[in-house]
């Protein structure tokens, strides 16, 4: 008898720790969203997606990618769809002015408050005029000063609408990429 009250005490500590840090993860995020700029263009132009995290105070993120391969466990992930009405071009660019926090042996920067991640993407040259989205994948990881959540992953859409008429030429550094995309 006194086995399984030990036992069903300590289920319910657990499960009431559980619970709280689950609310509490909950609250440290106050908005994730994703947009583009403009958010209207001609096929073959290039437009910016911009990605924007707000944590409530206390709370802090990270880059995509970490300036020490001993950080790796301590970064966000963003996947992009394949197809759509956009190609994403170039690179992920992680939100200026990390703060730096100096471990032993490496560094890992954070972001407190949240931040702003963008990547280009350019309209498909063969694009139809109206409305067009694409769905990326955000898998945010959020701490505090002593613990950090399980990584979220959060379904993002944004939406662009494609003019009509005619298109413009694409950028000479993306044109690669779409071509390579579009024979996909």
């Amino acid at each position: 008898m006194k086995w399984s009250i030990l036992t069903a005490f300590v289920v319910l500590v657990c499960a009431s720790s559980v619970l709280a840090q689950g609310t509490k993860a909950k609250d440290a995020v106050k908005k994730v969203s994703a947009s583009f700029v403009p958010a209207e263009a001609k096929p073959g132009q290039t437009v910016t997606l911009k990605i924007v995290v707000e944590l409530a105070p206390g709370y802090h993120t990270y880059p995509v990618s970490q300036p020490s391969p001993e950080a790796k466990f301590s970064a966000n992930k963003i996947t992009f769809p394949i197809s759509g009405t956009v190609v994403f071009v170039g690179d992920i660019v992680d939100p200026v002015q990390p703060k730096v926090k100096k471990l032993e042996d490496f560094e890992l920067y954070v972001y407190p408050g949240g931040g702003t991640w963008i990547r280009k993407a350019v309209v498909l040259p063969n694009a139809k005029a109206g409305a067009g989205t694409a769905k990326v994948q955000f898998k945010l990881l959020v701490c505090d000063d002593d613990n950090c959540f399980p990584p979220k992953t959060i379904d993002l859409e944004a939406t662009l609408k494609v003019l009509d008429g005619p298109g413009v030429v694409i950028e000479s550094r993306y044109k690669d990429e779409v071509e390579k995309a579009g024979k996909k």
